[in-house]
């Protein structure tokens, strides 16, 4: 071969392999980014939409059940005030009648409660606790068959010896007055039945003179009473405290050989004598009962 033709040989050759060089250089290369389908489009927006509407969702429900918490909290608070200024009042009545105090020392407060108290359905729980605790004592003994054994129940406070007049209906309070002694009755009345159901002998006492017998006689079978052994009232001269006069009419009752088994009273002077062997049961009054009282006299 010529020197002419080995040169061009060499310059093919090495056009030949720069050629090859940049094809294989260009199979290589890769363009940025990815391609999807409207589809796939579609379900990740839609994956993206069903994401935040659910963190949206998450969020309200959150702040709902904080929201919830805090009036559940405050209502807590604001039922255990409720209940703070009811047992204040309550125990404010209680010493009220142990020590004979007048109607206007009651604070405002116990005033405005007294209402609620009716109304609101505490007055009848506590009347039917009460209720339920007589009933377990009555449950666990019994008369005995001589027939002296007898429980003593003082009806003042219980049930009424004159009827309610109009001019009671005038206001709130007064209103609470009239469904507060009926609830009372009632429940008394209940227990008055089931002792009688039982063979208790039962005698009623009244703070009320002699001379109202037949009007309180009348009252209490108007009331649904009745079958009582005696009825003892005080004696039309008589001015004694009321502690006195139930003590006296206890004693009587003793010496005619009667055994006093149980006392019922809505008031504490009928209860403040003691004795072993009677179980004393104070029935609960609303707590303006005395306030209310004293205010009419």
């Amino acid at each position: 071969m010529s020197a002419y033709g080995h040169q061009m040989e060499q310059i093919y050759s090495a056009h030949s392999l720069s050629g090859g060089s940049e094809l294989r250089r260009s199979s290589f290369v890769l363009e940025s980014g990815f391609y999807i389908t409207s589809f796939v489009a579609t379900i990740l927006v839609a994956a993206l939409a069903a994401a935040g509407l659910l963190l949206i969702t998450l969020l309200v429900s959150l702040a709902m059940m904080l929201q919830s918490c805090q009036s559940s909290h405050a209502g807590i608070i604001e039922l255990g005030n409720i209940n703070d200024d009811y047992n204040y009042c309550k125990i404010y009545s209680l010493h009220a009648k142990l020590n004979n105090l007048e109607g206007d020392t009651f604070p405002s407060l116990c005033k405005e409660l007294a209402i609620q108290y009716v109304k609101g359905g505490q007055y009848a729980r506590d009347l039917d606790s009460t209720k339920s605790v007589m009933e377990d004592y009555f449950n666990t003994v019994r008369p005995s068959d001589d027939d002296l054994d007898v429980v003593f129940i003082d009806i003042d406070g219980i049930v009424s010896p004159n009827p309610h007049s109009s001019t009671l209906l005038q206001s709130s309070i007064e209103k609470c007055m009239i469904e507060a002694r009926n609830l009372k009755q009632v429940v008394v009345l209940r227990l008055y039945m089931k002792l009688q159901a039982g063979g208790w002998s039962i005698i009623l006492s009244s703070r009320e003179h002699g001379k109202h017998q037949n009007v309180t006689i009348n009252h209490l079978l108007s009331a649904g009473f009745s079958g009582w052994s005696s009825l003892m009232m005080r004696e039309d001269e008589d001015s004694s405290k009321g502690n006195e006069l139930f003590s006296r009419q206890r004693n009587v009752i003793q010496s005619k050989g009667f055994r006093i088994k149980s006392v019922i009273s809505s008031e504490v002077d009928a209860l403040s004598v003691g004795d072993r062997g009677i179980r004393f049961f104070l029935v609960p009054d609303p707590i303006f009962h005395k306030f209310e009282q004293q205010r009419r006299t």
